[in-house]
């Protein structure tokens, strides 16, 4: 096992502290982020409101009337001092159903197009892939997630979208990820999944965690309306 050191404190305002484990997005990064949060989540330590894991950082809240921000420094140094990267922290993988192309992935031509490919050869590459869930955010249970190949990698559109479906699925640069509630959004938008991502009602709400594995499906439009018709 190895053991996560290494890191910098950082206030943030009058009831927080970031953890920062780098400066750098990569999978070891993201494995101390991981042990970190696992951690914290069975051994909250008096005063501790929440945390919120990022791509390279645990930003841990506190109450600040029932502690401070020397001795909550304190009680982190010694977590990450002792913490290792556990064997327990094994990746759950989630197979995301999508219906490529067609209304439901409006930008998948653009897509090929800007990098000298068909759809097919698209769907093929994204839906190959095996890819890591880094973070949630931005909207609730909207993954980030890395790993996409470099061959189908497309910038952001130029200008947002006003509204996107929820369940639409989206290329940004090398990132890939999935519109879990009707927002705003830039990215290239390549299918749509029938399943929902934020689900309000169960605990935790967001069917993805971060380090978790997914892996894309593509379906037909008959699965798709089948997949629809059940979740009613």
């Amino acid at each position: 096992m190895q053991s996560v050191s290494s890191i910098e404190l950082i206030p943030l305002g009058d009831s927080a502290i970031v953890v920062q484990f780098g400066q750098t997005i990569n999978l070891e990064t993201h494995r101390k982020v991981r042990a970190l949060a696992a951690y914290l989540d069975r051994h909250p330590f008096p005063g501790m409101v929440e945390y919120i894991p990022a791509f390279t950082t645990v930003s841990v809240f506190y109450d600040p009337c029932r502690t401070n921000y020397r001795t909550v420094c304190f009680v982190l140094e010694q977590i990450v001092s002792e913490l290792v990267e556990t064997q327990d922290l094994q990746p759950r993988t989630v197979e995301i159903p999508v219906l490529y192309g067609g209304e439901f992935g409006p930008d998948l031509e653009f897509v090929a197009e800007h990098n000298g490919l068909t759809t097919s050869d698209v769907i093929e590459i994204h839906s190959s892939g095996e890819y890591l869930v880094y973070m949630i955010g931005f909207a609730p249970g909207f993954p980030y997630i890395g790993g996409m190949s470099e061959r189908i990698a497309t910038p952001r559109r130029p200008s947002p979208r006003l509204s996107i479906p929820a369940g639409t699925v989206g290329i940004a640069g090398m990132q890939t990820g999935v519109y879990p509630i009707e927002t705003p959004g830039g990215w290239q938008l390549i299918g749509r999944t029938p399943i929902a991502l934020f689900r309000p009602d169960d605990n935790p709400p967001s069917l993805l965690q971060a380090g978790d594995i997914v892996r894309f499906r593509p379906i037909s439009r008959e699965e798709y309306k089948t997949w629809k018709e059940d979740a009613r």
